[in-house]
């Protein structure tokens, strides 16, 4: 998928994926969804996300809703926070390591 937001040019075939989950089952479910996390060459993090028609990424169709995608750019702290909230250790580990200490 490609995307321009606020004149920047976001596409998942050209950036990296780094981190996905999903709500598993099957993808003709209501409530289901996939969210992938992206770097792209240039430093920049964003969120793709698809999902059926009671997700997050649902779309209007007419006077109801049905499943949808799109791209959400993050900065590196919300991307951090997203691969801490999935529990991404090896996204953290090699894309984060700057911002984490030991405890």
């Amino acid at each position: 998928m490609r995307q321009t937001i606020e004149g920047k040019t976001y596409n998942t075939e050209t950036a990296t994926s780094i981190a996905e989950d999903s709500s598993g089952g099957s993808s003709s479910d209501f409530q289901w969804w996939h969210e992938e996390l992206y770097a792209t060459n240039k430093g920049a993090y964003f969120l793709y996300g698809r999902g059926g028609a009671m997700s997050r990424y649902s779309e209007a169709c007419g006077n109801s809703r049905g499943g949808g995608s799109r791209i959400i750019p993050m900065t590196k702290t919300e991307a951090l926070v997203w691969c801490e909230e999935h529990a991404a250790e090896e996204a953290i580990e090699e894309h984060f390591s700057d911002m984490v200490e030991e405890a």
